[in-house]
């Protein structure tokens, strides 16, 4: 019990680092937060930063997701439980980390690319049919928002079409971090309603 505490802990302080607010800080010496939509994500670093930074910061975010699915992989023989499941409770607690983290106080991104560094390890064909929603979402509407959405809520779905062991475990799994991603996009619903969500290519000022 005490070693599956401490691996659940260990994968949130790795998903609590900050790639964006780190970037923001290594480039122009400012709080990414003060600027455009103020999230700590991708895509605020890309209108605010530009192409590179924003590729580091998505780069850094996925791959706390792998490093954390890697590591309940890695400690499920000494924790007691089946290797999925220590994965994809480490990967989750990732995607919590990085939605509230504990060096950010609590106040941190939307956990797409996190989660999408998890389920990329955990159902690689049901998170590539997903991406594939979300990049045809984003390429008719060039909203970043609503294609993540849309992609989170169509992974659970496709696991039912795909997988077959730990179907169920999988299907909660993914049906929990959708509605993570539906509660941290609540800024952006209200936006895409009132039609004044930011469409991809707006470049906000630093």
């Amino acid at each position: 019990m005490i070693l599956l505490f401490l691996m659940l802990f260990s994968s949130y302080l790795l998903g609590s680092i900050p790639c964006g607010y780190l970037m923001g800080k290594i480039q122009k010496g400012i709080d990414i937060r003060n600027f455009g939509s103020g999230n700590i994500g991708t895509t605020n670093v890309l209108r605010s930063l530009g192409f590179l930074p924003a590729i580091g910061v998505l780069a850094g975010d996925m791959g706390k997701g792998i490093a954390s699915v890697y590591m309940g992989f890695l400690l499920a023989p000494f924790v007691g439980i089946n290797s999925q499941v220590a994965g994809g409770l480490a990967g989750l607690s990732s995607i919590v980390g990085h939605n509230w983290p504990i060096f950010l106080k609590f106040k941190g991104g939307k956990g797409v690319a996190t989660s999408a560094g998890v389920f990329l390890i955990l159902i690689p064909f049901p998170f590539i049919f997903s991406l594939g929603v979300m990049v045809l979402i984003v390429s008719f509407t060039r909203y970043v928002s609503l294609g993540s959405m849309i992609a989170a809520v169509s992974l659970p779905l496709f696991v039912l079409l795909w997988i077959k062991d730990y179907r169920l475990w999988y299907f909660v799994l993914t049906g929990i971090v959708a509605g993570c991603v539906l509660f941290r996009h609540r800024s952006n619903i209200a936006r895409l309603l009132r039609g004044e969500e930011r469409r991809l290519g707006k470049r906000s000022k630093c």
